[in-house]
Formats: C-alpha cells, sequence, structure tokens
C-alpha cells in the first residue's frame, strides 16, 4: 500500500486546487492561490526559508527532473482521466485498485501529480536537520572508494555515506534526497531504499536517471534552464533502491535486515497515518515496537505528516479520536516496555513542529500546477535503555 499522500489530505487539497490539466506544450507556473491558514495553530511560513537552504535553481532542477522522467504521462490526452481513477480509488480507500495492483501509467501519473512539491517540502525538511544528519555519515570503505577509483576520476572525491530507509516511500522521498546531497560537500554520497508494497520500481527507476544526468533541453526553455545542470552530480553520489515489501508484514529479522547494522535515517513521510487509519493501532504500534527492537542506536527516525484534525486515528467501539503524534509518543516515548515488550532502544524526540507551510515559489515553473502544503514535523534519535 502506498502510502505517502495521506487520504484525507487529498481530499483536502481536491478541494483548494486548480483544475489539473495537461499542457507540456508550456510550462506553467508551480504556485497556485494561497491557501488560508487555519486559526489557532503554530505555522510558519517556508517561503523564504525555503530559498535560503535550497536555491531555486536546485527546486527548478529537481521540478525539471520529474517532468523529464515523467513525461509521456504528462504530455498524455488521458492524463486527466487517468488521475481521476486514482482519486476515485482514493477516495473509496481501495488501495489496491490505487497502488498495488495499479498499471503503471497510474502509478507515473502519481509520482508526476503529487510527488514534487512533496519532495521540495521534504528537502527543506532534511537541509533543516542536516546538523543531526552529519552525525549519520559514514566513512565510505576501502574497497568501495578503491573501486570506484578505478571506475574513473569523477568518483575518488566520495568519502562518506549516509544512508536512508524510507518506509512507505518512493518517488519524493528519493528526489528531497537529491536535492539535499545538492547541498552538501562532494564527498558526500547518499543511498536510499524505499520500501513499499506497491511495484512502485519503475517510478524509482526512471527518476533517479532523471536526477543524475541533465534535463533535456526544451524549446520553451531559457537560456538559464537549456544549460542546467543533474540535480545530482556526479551521479555516483546517489545510490537508491527498491524493496517491494509490506512493513507490517515484516517480521523482525526481515527488518532488521533492512535496517542494517549501521546508524541510518529512517523516514515514515505521510505514511505513519495512514498506517494507523487503514491498518488499525494495533498493528501500526506492533510495527512500531519491532522497528525499536531493531533499529541501530544512534539512528534518527524523521515523521511527516498533515497537520491537526487530518492526522488522527479512532480507537474502540465508540471511535474516540486520538492525535497521531500523541499515539506515536505514547509508543516511541512513554518507555513501552511498560506494555511487556523491552525495546532495543529507547527514543528520543529531537525536534518538533506541529504546523508548517511549505510554499511554492512564484518563478518555479513544472508542466501542471502544484499546491502549496503544510505538514508536521517530528525527529527521534534511538538511545540506549
Amino acid at each position: 500500500m502506498k502510502v505517502e499522500h495521506n487520504i484525507r489530505d487529498i481530499s483536502h487539497h481536491a478541494a483548494n486546487s486548480k483544475k489539473t490539466t495537461a499542457k507540456p506544450a508550456k510550462q506553467q507556473k508551480a504556485k497556485p492561490k494561497a491557501q488560508p491558514e487555519s486559526q489557532g495553530q503554530a505555522s510558519s511560513s517556508a517561503d523564504t526559508n525555503a530559498v535560503d537552504v535550497l536555491p531555486l535553481i536546485h527546486q527548478q532542477r529537481l521540478l525539471s527532473s520529474f517532468a523529464s522522467a515523467f513525461q509521456p504521462v504528462l504530455a498524455s490526452p488521458a492524463f486527466a482521466t487517468i488521475l481521476q481513477e486514482v482519486k476515485a480509488a482514493l477516495y473509496a480507500r481501495d488501495f489496491d485498485a490505487a497502488f498495488t495492483s495499479a498499471k503503471a501509467e497510474s502509478l507515473d501519473a502519481y509520482a508526476a501529480r503529487w510527488s514534487p512539491t512533496r519532495a521540495l517540502a521534504y528537502a527543506v525538511v532534511l537541509l533543516g536537520i542536516a546538523e543531526h544528519l552529519e552525525g549519520l555519515e559514514v566513512q565510505v570503505k576501502k574497497a568501495e572508494d578503491e573501486a570506484g577509483a578505478e571506475g574513473g576520476a569523477e568518483t575518488t572525491q566520495i568519502k562518506k555515506e549516509i544512508k536512508i530507509l524510507s518506509i512507505g516511500g518512493g518517488a519524493a522521498e528519493l528526489a528531497a534526497l537529491a536535492a539535499y546531497l545538492s547541498q552538501q560537500p562532494a564527498y558526500l554520497k547518499g543511498t536510499i531504499t524505499c520500501l513499499d508494497a506497491a511495484p512502485w520500481a519503475p517510478v524509482v527507476s526512471k527518476l533517479h536517471a532523471a536526477l543524475t544526468v541533465p534535463p533535456p533541453a526544451s524549446r520553451y526553455a531559457n537560456e538559464a534552464q537549456a544549460t542546467a545542470a543533474a540535480l545530482v552530480d556526479p551521479a555516483a553520489r546517489l545510490s537508491s533502491s527498491f524493496s517491494h515489501l509490506d512493513a507490517l508484514a515484516m517480521s523482525r529479522d526481515q527488518l532488521s535486515k533492512e535496517l542494517g547494522k549501521e546508524a541510518l535515517l529512517i523516514t515514515l513521510l505521510f505514511t505513519l497515518n495512514e498506517l494507523y487509519t487503514a491498518a488499525g493501532i494495533g498493528k501500526t504500534t506492533a510495527f512500531l515496537l519491532n522497528l525499536t527492537a531493531t533499529v541501530p542506536l544512534g539512528s534518527l527516525l524523521l515523521v511527516v505528516d498533515s497537520p491537526g484534525s487530518y492526522s488522527e486515528a479512532a480507537v474502540g467501539k465508540e471511535s474516540k479520536k486520538y492525535p497521531m503524534q500523541w499515539l506515536m509518543d505514547h509508543t516511541l516515548v512513554n518507555k513501552p516496555q511498560k506494555d511487556g515488550v523491552f525495546p532495543g532502544c529507547r527514543w528520543e524526540k529531537v525536534e518538533s513542529n506541529d504546523s508548517v507551510w511549505f510554499r511554492l515559489a512564484d518563478s518555479l515553473n513544472y508542466p501542471i500546477s502544484l499546491e502549496n502544503m503544510r505538514y508536521q514535523m517530528h525527529l527521534y534519535r534511538a538511545t540506549k535503555p
């Protein structure tokens, strides 16, 4: 089940966004009308901060990578129809139809339509926690470094690596890592494993290629866009893979194998709340406890999801609703050994923000209209119990 985009969040955006039509012949401004902020909730506009941490030229390169990777579906006369079919399945909570058994063109359309804004927002989040991510950088193994030297001079600069396991992740998470690397020293390499029950491998592969090669020049592009470089250069700095697995069905041994032995970043980006609402609190809690029991010490867990009432899960016969953040903290922070399960680690909350706005700059271009987005963010570190 692909849960990158919360179903209720899709409904919210669908009611407040412009009609999406495929107009590949002319690039559209990416920013729509500003969406109103809810009163009584802490919020911050990321307009200025986004440019401060991720220059517009790199934001545009990210969007251009999406436009290049998914140009066939964006240019298809059936694009709007495909999107409506995906939306209908999501509204009906038929995740099998929307993702798991969806046609390749439907997955491409989803990635082309909803992942670009998320990728930019996720990149801003990663750059905002860069000081914490630096602690996860490990030296590249000597054998790997020597192999790179044999393959060409461009890979010899790579000395350190950061690893990410993105649970429920795909196109947006991969592109966010690429954008993060674009702002880091050339010696740093990023390796990401996207894990999901839906078959996103072709989408990840297409986007990876687009992120590591210069986008083709368009007759509509200006001189700066026509000479744009790849978002990640050299290509060896970005490594990606896809694991076609259901996180909730994984055993501890399977999860441990995916995590590895070294500290890494685990992400649940617009995933955790959907697990709570679609799979239930029991299964989701069991998954979090398995993660707690197997994660390498020093690892970071990044959770990003819809803010406020868009992230609530119902519990019990009376369907009493609890905020996702409360459920998460109850499981991760409030000593889960009380429930008879002794964790392999304890989670320390490092950073938290209940409501943040990410706003697209007026100057950004993409073949179709995109929306601003709002999210909550929580960062945890695995420490000794």
